[in-house]
């Protein structure tokens, strides 16, 4: 390093060097202002959902006879972690997730291979049985518009309008229509009609689906093509009306054989009202990396033009806006930024002078101007993680500027030159900070290269801070000196560095490290006596995941018991709506029945589609509204037979429900018992709600049981009796009208007294090749009752016990409240049953484990950083030794203002080790120099901690001070709380502990001689 001094040739080269920070700041800032605005990171979703259909199969059918097989097949997944599934009445969905750990790269890979896997199995199924793969969910559609005040169809094809308008805006990725209830043609026939002529369901059904057929019918070839085209296609009521049906008796007209009418799919998928009104939902998706602010301003605009075009009465609402709460984030964050950033160069210009804070705070522009040009170059723009990365450096990235210039100042005052005393910035510091700089990137490298999700949505926070950090130590090896030899002040003739120590404040500080060597044992017995107390007082810290986010959104899950219809939801939502509208605590209000909502936000999971559930999105005016409509809606009694899930928003992955077991094992019966158990346990445990099992109870089922030998005598089998009554009762498609680009379907069904009336079943008349019959002379009609949805997980029955938490009550708490009660049902169970932990425990879980398992890879990279910088392991262990210091002040910190401890928090505390490091390796770097100079061990120690004292206070106060703004913020605050308590406790213990702790272990009377202490 001597022979090529980097600082030297900073300032031999004054020119270039200016040049260099001009472009740098012009360019940095430049790119700042164009960097994208998002309100949160992007990560992975590493879930599918597989939805399979059978008409008319029961739950257990479809679990034995679609399900299993799909699972069979897809239990061979790369990096599959679980299979979650349910069935119900004709249906099923299949969640495929895969491992924490799967790379984003090959998930979608993994997808399409999933995608091939379902179409090889097609075949495999039963007649009438399909599946569809979905991952689309995933997307963000984080600007939504609600459209109300016409028919389906009119807001259907007004959002349509609307979304090919918005697609065309630059940045515009997918767009979802929600909402939209399907135009049917309805033939409601007369079952007495249809007998009289000798019919079945099924001569009507193929009939209509022959006349609505398009089929190709040939080419005239000649010098011109001439297509020949088949007319008189179904394309209205009289065409439906007018189609011939031939029976044995002759021919008739469906008209006579019912009535047709226009209508919309009874039932619906799904429906959406907005206001409690019916509605159709616009949203839109951003593509990754666009501007969110820029995207939101165009899309206004877009959105303001065409509701000018509306037909009267209709109204077009923005429900979500995501572009104001990028707003809202980025210029909090920014405040914080800049409070953050006038703080630090405050500190700089107090306690350094004006000239010499000046170098200092010339710095920390400069390297966030590399830093922005870094962001720019990579993809990452300013987020939630980005930003408080940012904030996180500000108090960081000084070090190694503040450590330069000091050592500028202590040469000076020795009567060094100012080109030899910006060259001693290089040749006795520039490789000691480095070393520390590494060690506190290495400090972030878990949250970098962890192969999680949630690792994922934070490791922005390794990738900018590291940045920063490195282009600080460049700055300060490179810039500062340049800047130091123009700007710092004259010193003074005397030329006496020893004065520079002999102050009150010095003084009081040799006394007091000459203390603690002499009673070195004592000081390392106490530290150590510390550390295990706060380790201990670690107990008195609640745990959290992520925290709740500071969005004024409640989303209400409502669910009414399995097997309930669409319209029985809807009305309780209805009742629930009505109640609501009365708060004036609630801005707005979206109900989406039989469906989840739009992914508005990326740590929101949508619920499944199910016709027994429901959505409400609720936004309150305020924080404090929020609360209040949650505490309203807890004791709300609008629809007593739903059971209500309100939640807030998470920042970051969590799971549904926070709280939840899972009871797996072969009988429904015992896991119906065992859950009740566990339900009654949570129910009784303080701070718990919305406690429930995904079960549910037992629905009413009608049975059909044949008799064969009459049905064989009059020619009918189970097959055509059972599309008999599947048409008269459900309907059967029977072709299309086409109608621009929109197929409306016909369907051909049994009246609506036949439909809704389950008394008249045995009067319903069934056609035979000898003539109609009435059903209940063809079969037995009981009634029986059936599990309506039935829960697996990897192919074994599972029952899914879960509960949320009031007020600030973490998930946590109440697993650890629970904990002995349910190890004792989990003791007594029966073989074959066990219960397993899930909800945030289990991502918790998962995280911590994927940031456990690179500690070690952590622990080797600081342990060769030291070895490199030291030249011994003695040392080096010594070093490592300061690293957990951070836990006695984190944890007291912690403790005393009442923050939950959370993964964000766990990461500060392991970047924490690395920061002590930083200022432990300096300092014992500088011993060593001092005893190659002739000193001994005690009086080298002495001088390094007295000499070091300042850069080492300076820089952990403009850290702590820098660290304060992200206090107030509800995803950072634990981790600066962490941060500050762990670097003014170890800032302290480094300089105390540090001194004994050296001449405990080197202190060898035997063995004092200059080798045997330079080589220890």
């Amino acid at each position: 390093m001597d022979r090529f001094n980097v600082s030297r040739w900073a300032i031999r080269h004054p020119a270039l060097v200016g040049f260099l920070i001009a472009l740098l700041f012009a360019a940095g800032a430049a790119q700042f202002f164009t960097l994208g605005r998002d309100e949160d990171p992007t990560f992975t979703l590493k879930e599918m959902i597989v939805a399979a259909s059978w008409p008319g199969a029961s739950p257990a059918q479809m679990r034995a006879q679609v399900a299993d097989p799909i699972e069979r097949r897809l239990r061979a997944t790369e990096n599959l972690d679980f299979l979650q599934t349910y069935c119900g009445d004709g249906r099923c969905a299949i969640r495929v997730s895969l491992t924490d750990g799967a790379p984003k790269d090959r998930v979608p890979l993994i997808w399409q291979q999933v995608r091939k896997q379902l179409k090889d199995i097609e075949p495999v199924l039963p007649a009438g049985a399909s599946v569809a793969a979905d991952d689309d969910y995933a997307d963000v559609y984080g600007y939504v518009f609600t459209l109300t005040g016409a028919d389906n169809a009119r807001l259907v094809a007004l959002a349509e309008q609307a979304r090919d308008a918005m697609l065309r805006i630059p940045g515009a990725g997918k767009v979802q229509i929600t909402g939209e209830v399907p135009r049917r043609l309805f033939v409601d026939l007369d079952s007495r009609r249809l007998a009289a002529m000798g019919l079945s369901p099924d001569t009507v059904v193929q009939a209509l689906a022959r006349r609505s057929s398009v089929a190709p019918a040939g080419v005239v070839e000649r010098s011109m093509r001439v297509p020949v085209r088949i007319g008189s296609a179904v394309d209205g009521i009289d065409a439906v009306e007018n189609t011939a049906v031939s029976a044995a008796a002759g021919t008739a007209k469906v008209g006579d054989l019912g009535t047709v009418s226009n209508g919309y799919a009874d039932p619906p998928d799904g429906l959406v009202r907005h206001a409690a009104k019916p509605a159709v939902v616009l949203a839109i998706a951003m593509t990754p990396g666009a501007d969110g602010l820029g995207f939101g301003k165009q899309l206004s605009q877009v959105a303001t033009a065409f509701g000018r075009t509306l037909p009267a009465g209709v109204t077009m609402t923005q429900v979500e806006d995501q572009s104001q709460n990028i707003r809202e984030a980025v210029d909090a964050f920014l405040i914080k930024f800049f409070c953050a950033l006038s703080v630090v160069l405050l500190v700089a210009f107090v306690t350094l002078g004006w000239r010499t804070g000046v170098v200092v705070a010339l710095s920390v522009p400069l390297t966030l101007a590399i830093v922005a040009l870094f962001m720019g170059a990579t993809g990452i723009g300013l987020e939630r993680i980005s930003l408080g990365a940012l904030i996180l450096s500000l108090g960081l990235l000084v070090d190694d500027a503040i450590i330069s210039v000091e050592a500028m100042v202590v040469q000076r005052e020795r009567g060094a030159t100012r080109a030899d005393a910006a060259a001693y910035a290089w040749t006795h510091t520039a490789f000691p900070m480095l070393t520390g700089t590494l060690l506190t990137i290495v400090g972030f490298l878990p949250v970098g290269f962890a192969q999680s999700t949630t690792s994922e949505y934070a490791g922005g926070i390794f990738w900018v801070t590291g940045s920063a950090l490195l282009v600080s130590w460049v700055v300060a090896v490179v810039f500062t000196p340049y800047l130091g030899v123009r700007l710092l002040p004259e010193a003074s003739t005397q030329h006496d560095a020893a004065a520079m120590y002999d102050t009150p404040v010095y003084r009081r500080l040799r006394n007091v490290v000459d203390a603690c060597m002499a009673r070195r044992r004592t000081v390392v017995a106490v530290t150590a006596a510390l550390l295990v107390a706060s380790l201990a007082g670690a107990m008195l810290v609640r745990q959290q995941f992520f925290p709740i986010s500071d969005r004024p959104e409640i989303i209400v899950d409502v669910s009414l018991r399995p097997g309930v219809s669409l319209s029985a939801t809807s009305a309780a939502v209805k009742r629930l709506e009505a109640s609501v509208a009365k708060d004036r605590d609630v801005a707005q209000l979206d109900s989406y029945i039989g469906q989840g909502a739009p992914r508005f936000y990326l740590p929101y999971g949508p619920t499944l589609p199910d016709p027994a559930t429901a959505t409400m999105v609720l936004v309150a005016r305020d924080l404090d509204a929020r609360e209040r409509v949650i505490t309203r809606l807890l004791a709300n009694h609008a629809s007593p037979e739903a059971k209500l899930h309100i939640r807030r928003l998470s920042l970051g992955p969590s799971a549904g429900f926070p709280v939840q077991y899972r009871v797996i094992g072969p009988d429904p019966a015992v896991l119906r018992t065992v859950s009740a158990r566990i339900e009654a346990v949570l129910r009784a445990t303080p701070g718990t709600t919305a406690v429930q099992a995904d079960w549910g109870t037992p629905s009413v089922a009608m049975r059909l049981d044949p008799d064969d030998d009459r049905a064989a005598r009059l020619g009918l089998d189970r097959a055509a009796l059972a599309g008999n009554v599947a048409t008269m009762l459900s309907g059967q498609p029977a072709g299309d009208v086409l109608r621009g680009t929109k197929r409306i379907g016909i369907v051909v069904r049994g009246t609506a007294a036949d439909r809704s009336d389950p008394g008249r079943l045995a009067d319903m008349v069934v056609t035979t090749p000898h003539g109609p019959v009435p059903l209940g002379q063809v079969a037995r009609i009981g009634v029986t009752t059936e599990q309506p949805i039935v829960w697996t997980r990897d192919g074994a029955l599972c029952i899914t016990v879960q509960a949320d938490m009031t007020g600030d009550v973490q998930a946590a708490d109440v697993v650890a409240a629970a904990e002995s009660r349910v190890a004792a049902i989990a003791k007594a169970l029966p073989a074959g049953y066990r219960i397993e932990d899930g909800g945030d425990g289990e991502l918790a879980a998962k995280a911590n484990d994927a940031i456990y398992r690179l500690l070690p890879i952590t622990l080797g990279l600081m342990l060769l950083l030291l070895m490199i910088q030291l030249q011994s392991i003695g040392r080096a262990l010594l070093v490592l030794a300061t690293a957990p210091l951070g836990v006695i002040g984190a944890v007291v910190a912690l403790v005393v203002t009442g923050a939950p401890f959370g993964f964000v928090a766990l990461l500060g505390l392991i970047a924490l080790a690395g920061m002590i490091m930083r200022n432990s390796i300096i300092l014992v770097d500088q011993v060593q120099h001092n005893q190659a100079e002739g000193m001994d061990l005690h009086a080298a120690i002495r001088a390094a901690t007295i000499g070091r004292s300042r850069p080492v206070v300076l820089t952990a106060l403009a850290a702590v001070l820098a660290f304060i703004p992200l206090c107030f913020n509800i995803f950072w605050g634990p981790m600066a709380i962490v941060m500050i308590g762990g670097l003014i406790g170890a800032t302290i213990l480094t300089l105390v502990a540090l001194p004994a702790l050296y001449v405990l272990a080197f202190d060898r009377p035997a063995r004092r001689t200059h080798q045997d202490d330079r080589h220890a």
